[in-house]
């Protein structure tokens, strides 16, 4: 399916109306997922153009992500990634574990941007960082579309790698995210260590459900469910 290339427009008016030099794409992977990290990527392109092909990690097939992921880290001017673990996101939710992981990433980066592009409407980044958000940033924006897929092909590898010791839940192939085999594993031996064990799927599994850790929420908020797919999906 065509679609159109990302530009460097956003951060070219970045630059124009902050006066930014360096600008910062990230986006994150593994939001949905029921088990493993949060991964965030920040890439640092300049204005260059972009190897051909790059758009949002989702719209790759997993041979041209593989091989546009080579070409990026070969590319980008820096990039760095940071990760929130499945515990960390049971304490702390998952806008939360989000700001962690994408602080781990920009403080990583060899010089601090001046501002950053945010995949998304919801800034979960916030002050200090200069932020603007761009609802499918990772198609529009090169900065965000090459984060998109660094952070995609790493977490993807993590992921596999965390399931050689549990075959039964196909984390080569779902990368923890909800899939008929992760479900049926699930049924039947209960959460890894490596599953996030405050979501939703632990409600339909009464035999794993005295597992489930519940959160205490200061403010009285509700507990985060956006993005969560339950066991009925």
């Amino acid at each position: 399916m065509p679609y159109e290339p990302p530009t460097h427009t956003v951060e070219r008016s970045l630059r124009a109306t902050t006066g930014a030099k360096i600008i910062a794409g990230v986006d994150e992977v593994g939001r949905g997922a029921w088990a493993g990290p949060v991964t965030v990527c920040a890439a640092v392109t300049g204005l260059r153009r972009p190897p051909e092909g790059l758009t949002d990690s989702k719209l790759l097939t997993v041979r041209r992500r593989d091989a546009l992921n080579l070409q990026l880290r070969e590319w980008v001017t820096s990039f760095a990634l940071g990760h929130a673990s499945p515990e960390e996101i049971d304490e702390r939710g998952m806008t939360a574990a989000l700001r962690l992981a994408a602080v781990r990433a920009l403080e990583s980066l060899p010089v601090r941007p001046d501002a950053v592009i945010l995949d998304g409407k919801h800034d979960y980044l916030g002050s200090p960082w200069k932020v603007r958000t761009v609802i499918k940033g990772d198609q529009s924006c090169v900065a965000v579309a090459a984060a998109s897929v660094i952070a995609k092909v790493q977490r993807d590898k993590m992921m596999a790698e965390l399931g050689v010791d549990h075959a039964d839940f196909g984390f080569a192939d779902n990368a923890g995210y909800p899939s008929p085999v992760h479900k049926a594993a699930l049924e039947e031996r209960g959460p890894t260590p490596h599953h996030r064990l405050s979501w939703a799927y632990l409600d339909a599994l009464p035999q794993w459900r005295h597992l489930k850790k519940a959160r205490s929420w200061a403010d009285g908020s509700a507990p985060e469910i956006e993005g969560q797919l339950g066991f009925d999906f």
